[in-house]
């Protein structure tokens, strides 16, 4: 992942209509801030949007929100003995706020690779699992096997090509990350998907499954040092999470955020 860029903004304001959002949807890149959006379409009780392209996005929410939510235990009795610091001061702020989680666990689904044998998908998977399974002493994480019911869905496949700003060159990613906004019963929520290139093997892959897990947990930018698995590219040798990035994701959950809240104010 290359560093987080900014594109010039572009406000879209929305109202509410006999108290329902008219818009739910936004696609965040790990490697920019890029937003997509479109028309509205209702299923099953959710309503979410998919198409054009748009700099940034400013949704109109009641007043009461956004707020943060209870500390899982987990974060909450985390505590560093090293003082290591953080680099919350790098986590960007969305248009809803922080992308918290407020419903435990995290289902999380790994799709298996077809264009592999079945040994190598198998292989790829349980390294994609390891990178995940590193997060779950943080957070609570379950593996579905449904995609459908997955908050978080991680496949391999190569990520979209990226021109890097003033530039018309294009350069490949080993990995991104993007997250859809949807409401659910009025509440609004959020899912991800992570892209993991096939060109990441190994200690490697574990690696890039864990950085990009890290942003779908909520860390929303990168670390300027190389200890940090959040470190803003690729290391030759790849390090486990460290107590910053654990500092990071905490100080991220003690933030206020539209997310898990009703969009609808009660009378």
């Amino acid at each position: 992942m290359g560093k987080i860029t900014q594109h010039p903004i572009l406000y879209i304001l929305i109202n509410l209509i006999s108290r329902r959002l008219i818009t739910a949807l936004a696609f965040f890149f790990g490697t920019g801030l890029l937003i997509i959006f479109t028309n509205l379409q209702s299923s099953n009780g959710l309503t979410k949007i998919p198409t054009s392209v748009y700099s940034d996005l400013i949704i109109s929410l009641p007043s009461s929100l956004p707020k943060p939510h209870p500390l899982p235990p987990s974060l909450a009795q985390w505590q560093d003995s090293t003082n290591s610091g953080d680099y919350f001061s790098q986590v960007k702020i969305t248009q809803v706020g922080y992308l918290v989680w407020s419903q435990f666990p995290i289902r999380v689904y790994v799709e298996p690779p077809k264009a592999v044998s079945e040994k190598q998908a198998q292989v790829w998977v349980n390294s994609v699992l390891q990178g995940v399974q590193e997060w779950s002493s943080y957070l609570p994480l379950t593996v579905v096997e449904q995609p459908e019911i997955a908050d978080i869905t991680i496949v391999r496949k190569a990520p979209p090509l990226q021109i890097s700003p003033g530039s018309n060159i294009s350069r490949a990613r080993s990995a991104q990350t993007t997250y859809e906004l949807y409401t659910s019963n009025q509440v609004l929520s959020h899912r991800f998907t992570i892209l993991l290139s096939p060109s990441q093997t190994g200690e490697y892959l574990i690696a890039a499954t864990r950085h990009e897990f890290g942003h779908a947990l909520g860390i929303w930018g990168h670390s300027p040092l190389q200890t940090d698995a959040l470190y803003f590219s690729q290391v030759r040798n790849p390090l486990p999470i460290s107590a910053r990035d654990v500092n990071t994701l905490k100080r991220v959950y003690e933030q206020p955020t539209s997310l898990g809240w009703s969009l609808v104010d009660k009378l």
